[in-house]
């Protein structure tokens, strides 16, 4: 789940105090996903007041939310030494725990947070529960536990019904998830974000067209509220993926209500962050490339800037800047690369070392961008998935080679959806790049070995690939095993032969037919001439003129 999408704070309010009042306007900021509006009301609190915890607290979790820990982890610090609710940073503290895996100093912290709570309290009991929720692997179940105490003292409270929502919606509990959103907006129908979520609901169970609506009803509450603007544009984007021919027009909306969103909230570098991720789902490069370098007008050191200049310059073609940006990315001291880092940076190697025309590859830089594409699979083996257009590309430009290279990954990845494709396209690479050579030139017997293996994977998957029983047979005729080509032959035969009188019929497959006994009879020619005879009258008895068949016949009689 989104972390901002769950990063609602309860509001502890107290009518008598200005500070207070200051710290609700602060939060309401925050659940509008108004981020550094709320940072703002807080740094200005925490001047006036610096005895304020509850303002260190908030803070410092909207940095932790924004992935800047350092600074996340500075306010919690200073906030413990305040007198008024200062023990609300031991949660913080131990959500920056839970993130590096320390469960039993994050629970050491939040014991102290809890320790002496009154009877009647239940915020420290919701903020625990959501930094398990916001940690970056979230522990829904624990969540749940934590707010199951909360429930047994105020089961009515708006923010704790809030984040059971929440805590069901991220453990796949829906029916749970929903009854929670609609109790937190009927105790209090100030509570967009609870009535945002039942749309949410609506958009996980594919139910767009409902959900769409349960958007437009929370406007027509507050046409300002940015979030489901936001929640608009993401909804449009799963519709664009599940109508692929209205793709292009719903992408148009999802950014139209992106920017709406941007609008309602503020344009900050975190903001232009989350945007910028959203372009990447969109697919919209030439638009990335303008945001990331409008990042860098505003922060020339965000490290993360130069992920989306690279992602950006590797779609639209530039490939030197996409080569220096993914790089500086990769090697900055703090960054964790994921997959798709590599993989951008491997295949922009080899776009590098592509001749203009597309017909030949520089090996030396096809071999440097094939390491940084084998470090994305190993960190994510279905990152194969999105190297199967790569691979079909360098497969159309005859560079058959390359194009094997590229499909071995995908070839040997079972889960892969590209899994019967891969290898396909692996086998046809390996054997094409087999029958062109010279007669002084060996092939390469490993290659046509995997291409082999590949087309066997191939049969297993889908039986009815009759093309696979071919492809076999011309590959073992190539190592020449005799014997399995005749196998694979007879299987093409029996196999087409099955599928009926109009198959056979044909054109095509006629040419195949003759292809398979020619082949046969050829094998059979020094060994045992009665059968070789009896596939050539077999080839003519389809074509009656076929002169290889006529003449073999005359040599072997």
């Amino acid at each position: 789940m989104n972390k901002f999408a769950t990063f609602s704070v309860a509001i502890l309010a107290s009518t008598y105090s200005v500070q207070a009042q200051d710290i609700n306007q602060a939060k309401k900021a925050v659940d509008a996903e108004q981020f550094e509006s709320a940072k703002s009301i807080l740094k200005s609190i925490i001047k006036d007041k610096p005895s304020n915890g509850n303002a260190y607290f908030t803070l410092g979790t909207i940095y932790l939310n924004q992935n800047v820990q350092d600074s996340a982890k500075i306010f919690f610090e200073k906030g413990l030494s305040a007198s008024d609710n200062g023990k609300l940073n031991n949660i913080g503290l131990g959500q920056i725990d839970l993130d590096k895996n320390d469960v039993s100093a994050a629970q050491a912290k939040f014991a102290l947070a809890t320790k002496d709570v009154k009877k009647k309290d239940i915020q420290e009991y919701i903020y625990i529960a959501r930094a398990y929720m916001n940690a970056d692997k979230p522990d829904y179940k624990n969540a749940l536990t934590i707010l199951n105490k909360a429930v047994a003292v105020n089961a009515q409270d708006a923010q704790l019904q809030l984040a059971l929502g929440d805590a069901y919606y991220g453990d796949g509990k829906q029916n749970e998830a929903y009854v929670a959103y609609r109790s937190a907006f009927q105790a209090d129908n100030s509570l967009l974000r609870a009535k945002m979520q039942l749309g949410v609901l609506l958009k996980g169970a594919k139910s767009y067209d409902e959900a769409l609506k349960a958007y437009n009803e929370v406007i027509a509450i507050n046409p300002n509220y940015g979030p489901v603007y936001r929640e608009l544009a993401e909804t449009y984007y799963k519709i664009a993926r599940n109508k692929p021919s209205q793709a292009a027009a719903n992408y148009k909306t999802a950014i139209g209500y992106y920017d709406k969103y941007m609008s309602l909230t503020d344009y900050s570098i975190h903001s232009r962050m989350r945007r910028a991720d959203f372009l990447i789902l969109v697919e919209d490069y030439v638009a990335l490339e303008a945001e990331a370098n409008k990042m860098s007008e505003l922060d020339k050191v965000n490290p993360r800037i130069y992920r989306y200049l690279g992602y950006a310059a590797y779609k639209n073609g530039n490939v030197d800047v996409a080569i220096k940006s993914l790089e500086n990315f990769i090697n900055a001291p703090g960054n964790k690369p994921i997959a798709l880092d590599y993989l951008y940076l491997g295949l922009t190697k080899i776009k590098k070392g592509t001749s203009a025309d597309g017909t030949a590859i520089d090996p030396a830089a096809f071999q440097a961008g094939l390491v940084d594409v084998k470090k994305a699979i190993e960190m994510e083996p279905l990152a194969v998935q999105d190297l199967t257009e790569v691979g079909k590309k360098l497969f159309t430009q005859k560079l058959y080679n390359e194009a094997a290279a590229i499909f071995e990954f995908g070839a040997n990845t079972k889960e892969s959806a590209s899994f019967l494709d891969d290898n396909v396209y692996y086998g046809l690479a390996n054997y094409y790049a087999n029958i062109n050579k010279g007669k002084d030139v060996k092939v390469d017997t490993v290659a046509l070995q995997k291409a082999d293996a590949a087309f066997e994977k191939v049969l297993v998957a889908s039986p009815t690939y009759l093309e696979a029983y071919l492809y076999r047979a011309r590959t073992n005729r190539l190592l020449d095993k005799d014997d399995v080509m005749v196998k694979n032959y007879e299987d093409y035969v029996a196999k087409t032969t099955e599928l009926g009188p109009d198959e056979l019929a044909k054109p095509a497959v006629k040419t195949k037919i003759i292809e398979c006994y020619n082949n046969m009879a050829a094998s059979f020619a020094n060994t045992d001439k009665p059968k070789a005879i009896e596939y050539f009258k077999k080839t003519l008895a389809i074509d009656p003129t076929n002169s290889y068949a006529t003449e073999s016949i005359k040599i072997l009689k």
